[in-house]
């Protein structure tokens, strides 16, 4: 704990100089920020002594937990090799056992279609999703004739509404949440806009218990019309993570799939945030026997430790990149840090405690419990949805629960919630009126039943008096 003078001077300095993501910081300024010092296990620690339950993960990322020997140690050990070199035109050791392994992990994908047995490092989920739509457009403008020959028309994408996928440029174009995305709509390239999949409140009108996925068969149309000049779908796979966890209908994932396949599209699988055992099998594209062309991973691949993503790609991707220098049929890009040696090596390591620790067989209790918990969220009179999908939830907090009226945006609802919950020394973040858990894969089941009845008491804090 740091002495009282200079934790003063950090909250100080931080209110002067740091400029926070996602945040408004005329509010933040008004409000004692929270600045965290350590941690350990699933617990936070501030520059007070105080302990916070990371309930999301630290952003959807922490898997294992913070300060897990394992990792720590592997991080330590690269260290003194080398703590960065480039893969542009060189290799490194870690990178390489990291993309074999990476391979040998999603083979099980190929059985429903081709394997994917290329790796392209970058450095976050964004970048992780900005190279495989810049791969994908590129393909078809040089896919070689014994595939086909170009099909220099393709260049558009098909995205959903609520997607959202990072914040570049390209992300933005294919991501579809307003709150965060309409202020930069003159700069971004068009696409075709599928619904999204969010049955609560269905932008086609319709009643779960009476439609046949619908948005699914929108989706579909739209390839049908469009489909020579559509290069990929993008999409994240059973749920949209900053739309507010929306769990998609069983088999939206599978025909959007097939439909891809069907008219000769490629699709791009977003597993930033459900991949790595999060939605209870390693890859969300296993729970409907997908093969996606491109597969994205960032987020808990590192163990939430260190900035590290992969785009893994099919050998038929691949190879239409390869010739002659002079046909420039190059992948012109890349990042300094991609592929860093200390984020493989905690890769590395994360993937071995999957292994070692029989990770994904553990996790059925654990989400089990989680649903027992939302069944008791669903009962409250302000909880007017509750999604769920392996260990993560979404509660959707509504002003009238019969009619749905959501509370308005300025009222904070979300943030009035979590704020009340950390008198109790939990952390979470809202998405909206959305109040998001995604603890660490290995929480323990004292402390998710702590999780979640602070988040009950919060809830009727803020909503019912």
């Amino acid at each position: 704990m740091l002495r009282p003078q200079d934790s003063e001077q950090l909250r100080q300095w931080d209110i002067a100089h740091v400029w926070h993501p996602f945040t408004q910081m005329a509010d933040y300024a008004q409000n004692e920020p929270l600045i965290i010092e350590r941690a350990e296990g699933c617990w936070l620690v501030d520059v007070h002594g105080r302990r916070y339950l990371d309930g999301v993960g630290s952003i959807w990322c922490n898997v294992f937990g913070h300060r897990r020997p394992e990792i720590d140690q592997a991080i330590k050990e690269q260290l003194q090799r080398v703590a960065h070199s480039t893969l542009l035109g060189i290799s490194h050791v870690p990178a390489i056992r990291l993309a074999r392994k990476l391979v040998e992990l999603t083979a099980p994908l190929g059985q429903w279609g081709e394997p994917l047995t290329h790796v392209f490092f970058s450095d976050d989920g964004a970048t992780a999703v900005e190279v495989a739509i810049k791969m994908a457009f590129q393909y078809w403008q040089q896919r070689p004739a014994e595939q086909g020959g170009p099909c220099p028309r393709k260049t558009k994408f098909v995205c959903f509404g609520g997607a959202y996928h990072g914040d570049t440029l390209g992300d933005v174009s294919v991501g579809g949440v307003d709150l965060f995305h309409r202020m930069f709509e003159p700069l971004l390239f068009p696409t075709y806009r599928a619904p999204q999949p969010y049955c609560y409140r269905c932008p086609l009108g319709l009643q779960r218990e009476s439609c046949v996925v619908d948005c699914a068969a929108a989706c579909e149309a739209i390839l049908a019309r469009h489909h020579e000049e559509i290069a990929a779908v993008v999409i994240e796979p059973l749920v949209q993570g900053a739309a507010g966890m929306i769990v998609a209908p069983a088999g939206f994932l599978r025909r959007i799939r097939e439909a891809t396949r069907c008219y000769q599209v490629l699709l791009i699988a977003d597993e930033v945030a459900v991949g790595m055992g999060r939605t209870g099998t390693m890859f969300a594209c296993e729970q409907e026997q997908v093969a996606p062309d491109f597969l994205c991973l960032a987020k808990g691949l590192t163990g939430g430790y260190l900035p590290l993503a992969a785009t893994l790609t099919t050998e038929r991707i691949y190879r239409a990149f390869l010739g002659s220098i002079a046909e420039r049929r190059t992948f012109f890009h890349g990042h300094t840090y991609g592929g860093n040696p200390l984020g493989c090596a905690a890769a590395l390591a994360t993937l071995e405690l999957f292994e070692r620790e029989h990770i994904l067989e553990r996790l059925p209790e654990r989400i089990s419990q989680l649903a027992q918990w939302c069944e008791l969220f669903r009962q409250l009179p302000h909880v007017g949805d509750v999604r769920q999908k392996g260990l993560l939830a979404g509660i959707e907090l509504v002003r009238d629960k019969q009619s749905r009226e959501p509370y308005p945006y300025e009222a904070q609802i979300g943030h009035a919630v979590c704020r009340k919950a950390r008198e109790r020394q939990v952390l979470i973040r809202p998405l909206g009126n959305v109040l998001v858990l995604f603890p660490p894969l290995v929480i323990s089941p004292e402390e998710l039943d702590w999780l979640c009845d602070t988040l009950l008491w919060a809830i009727r804090q803020v909503t019912e008096t």
